[in-house]
């Protein structure tokens, strides 16, 4: 039986590498149950750092959790071994897909089957295969041979057949064209919507995250800025401005373009 509360809890944690390197400064934020939740900001702020402290992968590298606590599903991750997290409910598709280039489509989806406690679930394959017709066309090829897109289509596919409540959605974005961005988000709201799937999302293309988002959470420097209802930020001036890079004509601009600003942030005063 699931906790009451949010499906992900994270309260005032701080993360240092190499024992000497601050990454997080008491960072919080929440991920209600059924809720995509978007973890914006730009690059090292720390946006992956906290999906892997989530996760419980810091220790891969050289990273450790040196303060505040992490809850899912109302257990403290830190009793958790990361293969035991997946089996409970939560899998992080990491940046840069992470596929196994060297077996074929199939193949990469029968390897998440261990990730489930009862093996091959019942409907997971023809679940993927009706999200991404295209690995249906593809199961038997090698996946080192996918396109960007494809690839990310299986990286996320992989997390579906382990039936998450969960899932970690690191820079999904990364690399594709905007054709196949609006694609693979399209397909992540489809999910959330029709699954009832929880997702943590970060991202740097504030624009298609805020289009699949109900919450958003905005980092600088290892914390959280400001925070709030997507609905409510698209209309704040300053996050136009300064993070979604809205002027005069509209015309938005990614995280990766954003480098220094004047920024008044009066939610800091």
């Amino acid at each position: 039986m699931s906790a009451p509360g949010p499906i992900l809890d994270v309260a005032n944690i701080e993360v240092i590498y190499n024992r000497t390197v601050q990454v997080l400064r008491g960072l919080s934020l929440a991920v209600p149950r059924g809720q995509v939740v978007a973890l914006l900001g730009s690059n090292g702020a720390g946006k992956s750092t906290t999906l892997k402290a989530v996760s419980r992968l810091l220790e891969i590298e050289d990273g450790a959790l040196t303060g505040g606590a992490i809850r899912f599903d109302g257990q403290d991750v830190a009793a958790f071994a990361p293969h035991a997290l997946v089996r409970r409910g939560l899998f992080h598709v990491m940046e840069g897909r992470r596929i196994f280039e060297d077996l074929s489509v199939e193949e990469n989806l029968t390897a998440a089957t261990f990730a489930r406690p009862g093996g091959r679930p019942s409907r997971g394959f023809a679940l993927v295969y009706e999200y991404f017709p295209r690995l249906f066309e593809r199961r038997s090829g090698l996946a080192g041979y996918l396109s960007g897109g494809e690839q990310q289509m299986l990286a996320i596919g992989r997390a579906l057949i382990a039936e998450p409540q969960l899932i970690l959605l690191d820079e999904p974005s990364l690399g594709l064209s905007p054709i196949l961005v609006e694609e693979i988000f399209s397909i992540i709201a489809r999910i959330n919507r029709e699954q009832g799937t929880a997702m943590l999302l970060v991202e740097q293309n504030a624009a298609v995250a805020f289009a699949v988002s109900h919450y958003a959470y905005i980092m600088e420097t290892g914390k959280i800025v400001i925070d709030g209802p997507v609905e409510r930020l698209m209309h704040d001036a300053d996050v136009r401005e300064f993070y979604l890079g809205l002027g005069a004509a509209g015309q938005g601009r990614s995280f990766r373009d954003v480098k220094h600003y004047k920024r008044r942030k009066r939610w800091l005063s």
